[in-house]
């Protein structure tokens, strides 16, 4: 399939909280380069839910940093981010990667202690196989059903069926 290498996610899993520091560590990882919307939380959630802070004190108790990197306005990033003073960059054009090299850059990791976690193959799969770490997947947690996204999630569906296929036992 065309732009394989860039569209196949290294892992899917069900949701953010399947992904654990031990899971992050066997990937090489040391931090979690993370999309919000849609990934983290619904673009309808202005802060972030309870269970998803505890997440993160989680991962950051036992080593693993994260940032925020969105292709969302910075409004919405600062906002999220408020509360946590995280890393973060908004506007990141993904699939570019350039705002995953600056959020390692500002972890003071370099891109092989990085994972990405995002919810779209043509974004945020993209950007993190562009710039060379393992991507992890999840499913929209409230996908938008605008004639756009729907073509996106369309446009993605081969590569999922691919993945599912060779993961599957």
């Amino acid at each position: 399939m065309i732009f394989e290498k860039w569209l196949m996610p290294d892992l899917v899993v069900d949701t953010y909280a399947c992904v654990t520091p031990e899971l992050v560590r066997s990937m090489g990882g040391k931090a979690l380069l993370c999309d919000i919307d849609n990934t983290l939380a619904t673009y309808d959630d202005p802060t972030p839910p309870p269970a998803l802070l505890e997440w993160i004190k989680g991962m950051r108790a036992e080593g693993i940093e994260i940032a925020f990197v969105s292709n969302n306005d910075w409004d919405r990033v600062r906002g999220f981010n408020a509360e946590l003073s995280l890393v973060a960059y908004a506007k990141s054009g993904k699939p570019s990667y350039k705002n995953l090299k600056a959020a390692a850059k500002d972890l003071g990791l370099d891109k092989s202690e990085c994972v990405l976690l995002g919810d779209q193959l043509l974004t945020d799969c993209a950007a993190g196989k562009r710039f060379g770490i393992p991507a992890i997947i999840v499913p929209p947690i409230k996908d938008r059903t605008s004639a756009f996204f729907r073509f996106k999630r369309w446009l993605e569906k081969p590569y999922m069926k691919k993945y599912k296929k060779t993961h599957t036992k």
